[in-house]
């Protein structure tokens, strides 16, 4: 052995291949893994499933045509488990084939309209019973049937009465006997029963009592509840007929309970009716009445309207629009924006980057086009108004797959199984039996270091080495 030989070191030959092939091994694996794509991401990126655009049941793991014929839409899960509760991503590409339209929360006052009905009916301030003062029997009857128009100061029915007579014999006797005291007295007996300054002047110049006297209307409008005939015998408190004026008509409205605090004496109130369509009258709240309909749960109104021309009649049905009182700025949304259920109301928020989620509101006045938000939203926030039924049913799903995936895991790690003890001696398997060679253990690995050999004896001439091969170094 020569001397350079003893300079070399023993036993470092295999040390160093070893190293050399572990870095080698080391950098092939470093460019391996810095050159794999993320598939956890790609994962992330691609859709759970396809759904119906109109029927979030119908799922398919790919892509297709529903029932209707309309493609399928995917949805993707978000990529932060923490916040994806709820939350549904549709691809970009497919919001504008759903109709998904977006709109904000604003502050403002609501501006309500009351839409309603009601009905014509006469001005009572201007509704005049016909009552006659004395007994006596209708001569007479200048109108034939009630809806006659008639005018101020045309006659009306002429009554034959004793007690008439009499007082104008009166009146007359005291003009004879030229005592103004007694012609005052008889003068005023001949007016308080209803007898005008006409009959009484043309009395005094003709100085003839008459049989039957004459009885005018009062004012101007039509006939109503006619309530006698030429013969009928009359005396005081027999309702005779009614004369209503037209030029200013009431209408009898309704409104339910939760409006009334809308309205309010003297809003503006807007009137349509189907015989004189693209007609309006524009009239106001004239009274509103004390109490409420113990059946139909419905608060009176009394609207006021002029009727120069007399087109509106008594007993028309029109359609009412009420202007309720400005209230204080509040949130409000679109109606349609509302997704109501049997347990609350909803609403769908844009989170933008094609991300939704559904939230739960509390709802105030609701009108025809706007709904008021007393919780669950804020102002400026971005909310879907068309296609939300959708995404709200996404949504509910995602949420509850989310709440049952955490409630799973929570059961899993509070089930603690460390105090539970099983005796071996209660399992006795010395009535089973099962031939060895039935049973295959080439599929199984068994690491060797969880077998405990220390207290097993194997006879030495029962291992055979024959097929070991080693080497033993002395180096």
């Amino acid at each position: 052995m020569t001397a350079i030989d003893q300079m070399k070191p023993r036993g470092y030959g295999p040390l160093i291949s070893a190293l050399l092939l572990g870095v080698a091994t080391g950098g092939l694996g470093y460019y391996w893994l810095g050159s794999t794509p993320d598939v956890t991401a790609d994962k992330a990126d691609e859709p759970l499933h396809w759904v119906a655009p109109m029927d979030a049941n119908f799922r398919r793991d790919e892509p297709g045509k529903s029932p209707m014929g309309m493609d399928l839409v995917p949805v993707f899960a978000s990529a932060d488990k923490s916040s994806s509760a709820g939350m549904v991503s549709i691809s970009p590409a497919v919001i504008n084939n759903l109709g998904v339209r977006l709109t904000t929360v604003v502050y403002e006052p609501l501006a309500t309209k009351i839409q309603t009905v009601g009905y014509v009916k006469y001005n009572e301030d201007l509704l005049v019973h016909i009552h006659p003062r004395v007994e006596g029997w209708v001569e007479k009857l200048h109108v034939k049937s009630a809806g006659d128009p008639v005018r101020a100061g045309q006659p009306l029915y002429d009554l034959y009465s004793p007690e008439l007579v009499n007082a104008q014999e009166e009146y007359l006797l005291a003009l004879q006997r030229n005592n103004e005291t007694l012609v005052d007295a008889a003068r005023q007996r001949l007016m308080s029963l209803q007898i005008t300054e006409a009959v009484i002047t043309n009395l005094r110049k003709s100085r003839k009592v008459k049989s039957t006297t004459t009885f005018f209307s009062p004012q101007q409008g039509v006939v109503d509840n006619l309530e006698i005939r030429e013969g009928f015998y009359v005396k005081p408190g027999t309702n005779l007929m009614t004369i209503g004026a037209l030029d200013e008509v009431w209408v009898e409205a309704e409104v339910f309970e939760r409006q009334a605090s809308l309205i309010a004496t003297g809003a503006s109130v807007t009137m349509t009716l189907d015989y004189l369509p693209g007609r309006q009258w524009q009239g106001q709240v004239d009274y509103i009445y004390p109490t409420l309909d113990p059946v139909t749960r419905t608060l009176r109104l009394r609207l006021h309207f002029t009727n120069a021309d007399r087109a509106l009649k008594p007993n028309m049905f029109a359609e009412i629009n009420i202007d309720s009182k400005v209230s204080a700025p509040t949130l409000l949304i679109p109606r349609e924006a509302l997704i109501r259920t049997g347990q609350g109301a909803r609403v769908v928020l844009a989170l933008g980057d094609g991300k939704f989620r559904a939230v739960r509101v509390r709802t105030g006045r609701i009108t025809t086009l706007q709904a008021e938000i007393l919780e669950g939203l804020q102002e400026g926030q971005s909310i879907v108004s068309s296609g939300q039924f959708l995404l709200d049913s996404e949504s509910s799903k995602t949420a509850d797959l989310q709440r049952l995936d955490e409630t799973v895991s929570i059961k899993t790690e509070t089930m603690d199984h460390s105090q539970h003890e099983m005796p071996a001696k209660t399992m006795d398997h010395s009535q089973h039996e099962m031939p060895a060679e039935t049973i295959d253990h080439s599929q199984h690995e068994v690491p060797t270091e969880t077998i405990d050999h220390s207290q097993h004896e194997v006879p030495a001439e029962t291992i055979d080495h024959s097929q070991h091969q080693g080497s033993l170094s002395n180096d």
